[in-house]
């Protein structure tokens, strides 16, 4: 049996070459989808390692090579990996409760703030991605509308348009109770 090394387990079509390129050209693409798909900030990143562990190493499953289904592909195992998470979450036991019993106005003031968060990500998830992706892009990768309309292949204006769009869909959101459909 082969040991690993370089190129022992490649696929002869290069599928981890591309899918190596595909990481690098956009390293924090897992890190996005998994926040789109609900995964906490503090679980991000390990989602979207777990992502890419689970990729590379089922490289074969993979139908097609091509950017698109290769996309596809990532972005089903990247949903797998946070409802996995999910499910380990929910299956964690509960911490005894601490000696001290918090102040009730902070109890309510931390679940104001989940309900406002939880809104706010529902809103990101729901837009259509057009408009998600170039705010995604801009605030959690910290690009600028030239690195973005680069990436997504439109002009800068257009996509300052789409990232003002998204901010005031979700500042209406903001005042109807964190619900694009409210």
């Amino acid at each position: 049996m082969a040991s690993g090394g370089a190129g022992s387990r490649d696929v002869g079509d290069g599928r981890r070459a591309r899918l190596q390129q595909m990481i690098e050209s956009d390293p924090q693409r897992l890190r996005r989808r998994s926040l789109s798909l609900g995964v906490p900030f503090s679980d991000a990143d390990d989602v979207a390692q777990n992502s890419l562990l689970r990729a590379w190493r089922s490289i074969e499953q993979l139908e097609s090579p091509e950017p698109g289904q290769m996309c596809s592909w990532l972005d089903v195992i990247a949903r797998n990996a946070a409802t996995d998470l999910a499910r380990q979450s929910a299956r964690r036991p509960v911490d005894e409760l601490d000696e001290e019993v918090p102040d009730s106005a902070d109890v309510a003031d931390e679940t104001v703030m989940r309900q406002i968060l939880d809104g706010a990500l529902k809103a990101i998830h729901e837009m259509p991605a057009t408009v998600r992706d170039p705010l995604l892009l801009s605030v959690v990768d910290g690009l600028t509308a030239n690195e973005i309309a680069e990436k997504l292949d439109a002009t800068p204006a257009a996509i300052r348009q789409r990232i003002s769009r998204a901010r005031k869909s979700l500042a209406a959101c903001k005042y109807s109770g964190m619900s694009p459909d409210a």
